[in-house]
């Protein structure tokens, strides 16, 4: 097997752009905005386990389902892009400070969270179809998932995994750019363009939700640890290899194992206590 062809520096280190007490700040305020965001989506699938879950869209209407996704984006993404998100903020720190420095930070992070929003939107086009085809069809299913697990298993070694993973890891040398967007929505602009190519390196991971279940909390835990390691460890883009090796796995025996596949699963009939 030929080596990840990911040849790049460490990530680079926000300490360097921050004293310690306002990196370690920075820090906490990105763990708890992500530990609320864990403790509202945890509570949001134990009220779905008691009243049943269906395939795809776990029968949500398109506003409830964004305002669930957003929700999980802040806290599966956020601990991954806390560096770039820390270096901006400095950045705007140098330029403007109070009110008008705390609402360019909220630009940045609404444009990061737009971006996975849209990326949403053709989730629930997707989990939708699913469905569909699942109630139509509950044999389906299986290959469904298998599909899904390849698609993922590919795209982890694809060029635009490559390019963006690169991005993600070394965020610095793309701030400068930012530094030279035009002043309008510039904050907005930049949070959705670092977003972009977050989405353009999780997507192939996001989209195995499907057959795993969206509101799947041990799966979405699992994705977001492999998001952080992938963007911030050093032997990141072995683990991206290591991923992808997994999903191929998981597509071949989709078909034939079962319990592998529980957000493609028609649920059974309730239970009487």
């Amino acid at each position: 097997m030929p080596h990840p062809r990911i040849v790049a520096p460490a990530p680079a280190r926000s300490g360097s752009l921050l004293p310690r007490h306002e990196l370690a700040a920075a820090w906490l305020l990105m763990i708890l905005l992500a530990g609320l965001a864990w403790v509202l989506t945890v509570a949001q699938s134990r009220d779905m386990d008691g009243m049943g879950r269906e395939p795809g869209t776990m029968g949500l209407a398109l506003p409830l389902f964004l305002l669930l996704w957003v929700v999980m984006m802040v806290a599966m993404m956020f601990p991954s892009v806390a560096p770039v998100a820390i270096a901006w903020a400095r950045a705007i720190g140098r330029q403007s400070a109070g009110a008008t420095r705390a609402a360019r930070i909220a630009q940045f992070a609404a444009g990061y969270l737009l971006s996975w929003t849209a990326f949403g939107l053709l989730a629930y086009g997707a989990l939708a179809a699913a469905g569909r085809l699942v109630d139509a069809h509950p044999g389906a299913g299986r290959w469904l998932g298998a599909a899904v697990f390849l698609l993922a298993g590919l795209s982890q070694f694809g060029p635009l995994k490559r390019v963006c993973l690169l991005h993600c890891r070394n965020p610095l040398a793309h701030l400068f750019r930012y530094a030279h967007f035009r002043p309008w929505a510039r904050d907005l602009r930049v949070g959705a363009h670092h977003g972009l190519y977050c989405v353009g390196c999780c997507w192939g991971l996001m989209i195995v939700l499907i057959p795993l279940g969206v509101m799947n909390v041990a799966a979405m835990a699992g994705l977001a640890a492999v998001i952080f390691l992938e963007k911030l460890w050093r032997w990141g883009p072995w683990l991206t290899w290591a991923v992808g090796i997994a999903f191929l796995v998981l597509a071949v025996l989709a078909p034939f194992q079962e319990g592998l596949l529980p957000g493609l699963e028609m649920p059974g009939p309730p239970m009487v206590m």
